[in-house]
């Protein structure tokens, strides 16, 4: 006897309609029905990805990079590196020659 009788779903129906109007509502079923869509979309795609991803795997441990000679970027790179390591001991150098603050204080106060 607890069972859901039709006009449940006629006053249920009309409480949707009074909350959110007649306007909104097929706004909202459309958003649901893309939102529904990406979200099939999405977990077919993440599937798929596993299985991708199992098969270069396979092919990847089959297959040992070989030593190339390198990229024009990463050589470009390195000369970065080298660059920002020689400012960097640069710098070390001269706030080693120079006397610290605290130092020179303690000097004028002998």
């Amino acid at each position: 006897m607890n069972a859901l009788q039709p006009w449940h779903i006629i006053i249920l129906v009309l409480v949707v309609v009074l909350l959110f109007g007649a306007k909104r509502l097929p706004d909202a079923a459309r958003s649901i029905g893309k939102s529904m869509k990406i979200f099939k979309a999405e977990t077919k795609d993440m599937a798929g990805d596993k299985d991708k991803a199992a098969e270069t795997e396979e092919v990847e441990t089959k297959q040992l990079p070989q030593a190339t000679t390198p990229a024009p970027a990463a050589t470009a790179q390195d000369k970065q590196v080298a660059d920002l390591q020689r400012q960097l001991d640069e710098l070390k150098k001269q706030q080693a020659a120079a006397p610290a603050p605290a130092e020179q204080a303690q000097k004028n106060a002998s």
